[in-house]
């Protein structure tokens, strides 16, 4: 199998890492050529040092041929690059090769260790914009992980598929860091959006929300065979399982709103408008 191939940059220019056997590897020839230096002479120089430890590794080339290419680990890059005079390459590889000496243990060791490493002359700019593709990276794994606890509830029967394909349109969108172009009908409500939509607020809604749920919900399990799904909202401070709808079952919502009234007023008892 091919190894995967990070670039890590440094203050000056970049090193070309690969993790070997459970260990960071820096790939050899990109690194000597970065320097002004001839990587045929300095492949037999490691082949002559005790110290060297090469690995010739399969990696896939920018014609997307599959070639061998030497790797040494970080230890052995140090060592080597400790052979290379500063005084001996061109002046504009000179920043480079200091670079190399001085940043690529804690570069590639923060990489492979901590999961990114950060330039030390990186901008405001450059650091905001890595900020926020961290932020997409994070926002992606979570969308990955609710698309599979969706696709697992509906195995089993406990969600319904619209509000399935509703939730994975709108985790997909967020991955990739946009709205979600759903059917209006497939859009989530809950019955505290819908009285509140309907004006009820204040001391009114938390018993309008208990007494509006239970019928929604009776309707639903009667439409269904099911439970209608839940997820966490915040309620009065507290994360909650809350019952969640789509606007395909808006009519259960209507005929619950219209039992209420049959029993009390809902323009006074509840403040709504009926």
């Amino acid at each position: 199998m091919s190894a995967e191939i990070a670039r890590i940059s440094l203050s000056s220019g970049a090193v070309e890492t690969v993790m070997v056997d459970g260990e960071p590897h820096v790939v050899f020839r990109p690194a000597v050529e970065a320097i002004g230096l001839d990587y045929s002479s300095q492949l037999r120089k490691l082949r002559d040092r005790s110290w060297a430890n090469r690995r010739d590794i399969p990696t896939v080339a920018e014609d997307g041929r599959t070639r061998q290419m030497a790797a040494v680990d970080v230890r052995t890059f140090l060592m080597w690059l400790a052979t290379v005079n500063e005084n001996k390459v061109s002046e504009s590889a000179r920043p480079t090769l200091v670079a190399y000496q001085r940043e690529t243990t804690s570069a590639v060791e923060a990489y492979w260790t901590r999961g990114g490493a950060v330039n030390p002359a990186a901008t405001r700019d450059q650091v905001a914009d890595l900020r926020e593709r961290l932020d997409g990276v994070e926002r992606a794994r979570l969308a990955q992980e609710r698309l599979s606890a969706m696709g697992v509830a509906k195995q089993f029967g406990l969600v319904n598929s619209s509000y399935v394909e509703a939730m994975a349109r709108t985790e997909l969108a967020r991955m990739n860091g946009t709205e979600p172009d759903i059917d209006p009908a497939d859009i989530t409500i809950t019955c505290e959006e819908f009285l509140v939509e309907r004006g009820v607020t204040g001391p009114d809604l938390r018993s309008a929300r208990t007494r509006l749920g239970k019928t929604v919900a009776t309707l639903y399990r009667a439409r269904y065979d099911q439970a209608p799904q839940t997820i966490k909202r915040p309620i009065d401070g507290v994360h909650r399982d809350v019952k969640v709808y789509t606007h395909r079952d808006i009519d259960l919502f209507e005929k619950a709103w219209a039992e209420l009234g049959r029993h009390y007023n809902v323009q006074t008892a509840i403040g709504g408008a009926a």
